[in-house]
């Protein structure tokens, strides 16, 4: 089957296989995005005398056919059939004849791959915004249930101070405030219209880029069409390092949660649902789910060094070692969502230990608060810190468990209002209900 491209020499089937890749597969991803694509394209080409309108709603209706299908997973790339841009004009074509052809006027594949990009990223980010949100509200929800459990804090691995459950979770309920700002940024990066700039220099067409922007929910466009196509892998390595900050927080939680749930700790129960047993030990319930909530975090933090060694040094305008970037992109979207929905399930059925300070093995934590309780009836701090460290190396220390503290993020006063408003704020600064209705529109 010809490509779009080919000239009159056939292609050696060696080096398709090798060019191609895994682009028929992943591009099944990008398919309803490509179509949307087309839809506010072919619109615009109508405005300026490229498409008669009777064309266009034809085009219109057969794309929306084609939206749909791709929508319902009953898409395929043809073999033969290069990429997605090529499946979708065939179709046309095939349907309508000629006029199926005229949709790329004023376009490149080079155009058209990262508005696609743009479209199904910019979803994923949604998606992932909407997990965070789920599991930002269970951390939160736990804070203020356990506000008033004590644990153990530490420092080195060593007991040091009386931390809480409250504090625990709420941690973790902040990062995901810090996290979320990186994927906002990431958002505003994403939500910018590149189509038009073609093959990275434009058209001699008259195309209205402010229309496809607008018809397409961008909040604005790439507006220099050289930077547009320097923007692919870029905009990829951005968004990776806003997915590596959300792994980040979750492996870290993952690898708490798995320590505190050990034999030798205690601290939490996890649901029996997400433990599995061993072979040979029947005692045992392991903590896999938050063990390969771990490792999957860790490998997503990898990321950006990924797509970043892929593009690092590569000159102004298109090159082919850029389609490499979706192989490890694209799938990494469904396993950061996966990993939020796991342990946001998790957090939610996970019980606490109310009785950890029973044990006098955490006794030595509350060192600090005598330390303090004698500066504060006006021995010096550091007379206070020999007297209390004498105390304990002699056994005779006593722990007062009655602890106040009282300042700004403390164990007395969470300020989790604050954290709630932090996260909130950052929320609604996504364009969501834009791009939904602007999509909405096009599709109707």
């Amino acid at each position: 089957m010809k490509k779009l491209w080919e000239k009159n020499y056939e292609v050696n089937a060696e080096i398709e296989r090798f060019t191609v890749g895994r682009d028929r597969e992943l591009d099944l991803l990008l398919a309803p995005y490509d179509v949307l694509g087309s839809m506010a394209h072919i619109t615009m080409l109508e405005t300026i005398g490229m498409l008669k309108k009777p064309e266009l709603d034809t085009l219109l209706k057969e794309l929306k056919a084609i939206y749909h299908e791709a929508c319902k997973g009953n898409f395929v790339i043809e073999d033969g059939v290069e990429d997605v841009h090529s499946q979708v004009e065939l179709m046309l074509t095939r349907r309508l004849g000629d006029m199926g052809k005229k949709i790329h006027a004023g376009r490149s594949r080079n155009d058209q791959v990262l508005l696609d990009l743009k479209l199904f990223t910019r979803q994923q980010i949604r998606e992932m915004a909407d997990g965070v949100k789920v599991l930002f509200d269970e951390l939160i929800a736990k804070s203020d249930l356990y506000k008033d459990v004590l644990m153990p804090g530490y420092t080195h691995l060593q007991v040091a101070m009386p931390s809480s459950f409250g504090l625990w979770f709420g941690a973790y309920a902040e990062s995901l405030c810090d996290d979320l700002l990186f994927l906002l940024a990431a958002w505003r990066m994403t939500n910018r219209n590149p189509l038009g700039s073609a093959a990275g220099y434009g058209s001699s067409f008259p195309l209205n880029r402010q229309l496809t922007t607008d018809l397409l929910g961008f909040d604005s466009m790439d507006y220099n069409v050289v930077y547009a196509q320097m923007g692919r892998g870029k905009t990829e390595r951005n968004v990776a390092f806003a997915m590596a900050s959300i792994a980040g927080t979750l492996a870290k939680l993952a690898f708490d949660a798995c320590l505190f749930n050990s034999q030798n700790f205690g601290f939490v129960k996890l649901p029996k649902e997400c433990t599995t047993g061993s072979s040979i030990m029947p005692h045992k319930k392991n903590p896999d789910v938050f063990e390969l909530i771990r490792a999957k975090c860790n490998k997503l933090q990898a990321l950006p060094m990924q797509v970043t060694l892929i593009m690092n040094n590569l000159p102004v305008g298109y090159f082919r070692d850029l389609q490499i970037i979706k192989e490890v992109f694209l799938p990494a979207f469904d396993e950061m969502k996966d990993c939020l929905a796991m342990t946001a399930y998790i957090v939610n059925r996970m019980e606490v230990n109310r009785h950890i300070l029973d044990n006098r093995l955490y006794d030595p934590m509350f060192s600090v608060e005598e330390v303090n309780r004698l500066a504060a009836e006006g021995m010096p701090f550091r007379d206070a810190y020999k007297q209390v460290g004498m105390s304990i190396e002699e056994g005779t220390f006593q722990a007062q468990r009655n602890i106040c503290h009282t300042h700004e993020g403390s164990i007395g006063n969470l300020c989790n209002d604050k954290i709630e408003a932090l996260f909130a704020d950052t929320f609604k600064q996504f364009s969501f209900q834009q791009v939904e209705k602007a999509v909405e529109k096009l599709k109707k």
